[in-house]
């Protein structure tokens, strides 16, 4: 596993465990939590997860950051939006790492790919559109067979790899998208853009492959802060 999502599943993680404790009454609305060295001793984890940990808790209102005086407690109830800024905050966690991986393999696959890639990504395309009427996960399934054709088509064993080990948690966010921005798959969406890339991919055009790859995951982060 990458150190990328290595560090975003660990920051999840301490947030969870933070946002438990402190639903559980162990400190009262306006106390000082312990500091970042003890806090990552509690959990094992280091200072760096703790501070984003409590960074997405600080997000959500739950936590204050004072500067020069600590994180201080401001609510132990969650938020009514709770569940759904949640979940965002974790699918954004998601999106960063596939910016770090997906970018990259729609350059290498605009530069490397030949007429077996080309034939899988359209494929791959064909079975997205097939997919719409299938249902969420069987749409989402179809969605990630076309990233994964494009990740291929870059040759290189060590990124088909590691986009291989994020794939369980990259099919659960997507899955979990739907539901979050209340999409329907039936309507087919991104497919324009989907389609561009292949054609980008095709046309042997990195520049464009790297644009309109960029473009598509921006789209999603800024629904998702929305």
């Amino acid at each position: 596993m990458s150190l990328i999502v290595e560090r975003r599943l660990l920051t999840d993680q301490a947030a969870e465990l933070l946002r438990a404790r402190i639903v559980s009454g162990e400190w009262e609305v306006g106390a000082k939590l312990p500091g970042e060295t003890t806090l990552a001793a509690q959990l094992g984890i280091g200072r760096s997860t703790i501070r984003e940990a409590v960074r997405t808790l600080a997000g959500l209102g739950m936590l204050e950051s004072r500067q020069g005086a600590g994180v201080f407690l401001r609510s132990t109830t969650p938020p009514d939006q709770w569940p759904r800024v949640l979940e965002a905050e974790a699918i954004l966690h998601v999106v960063e790492v596939r910016n770090a991986v997906e970018i990259e393999a729609a350059r290498l696959a605009a530069q490397r790919r030949d007429a077996v890639d080309v034939a899988a990504l359209r494929q791959a395309l064909d079975g997205r559109t097939a997919a719409a009427h299938s249902g969420d996960a069987a749409f989402v399934d179809a969605d990630i067979a076309v990233h994964r054709a494009v990740v291929d088509a870059a040759h290189n064993p060590v990124l088909s790899e590691l986009f291989e080990t994020f794939v369980p948690r990259l099919r659960a966010a997507l899955i979990e998208l739907i539901a979050v921005l209340d999409l329907h798959p039936h309507s087919q969406p991104d497919a324009d853009e989907h389609r561009m890339l292949v054609d980008a991919i095709e046309a042997g055009d990195a520049e464009a492959a790297v644009r309109i790859s960029r473009a598509h995951l921006d789209d999603m982060a800024a629904a998702l802060r929305r």
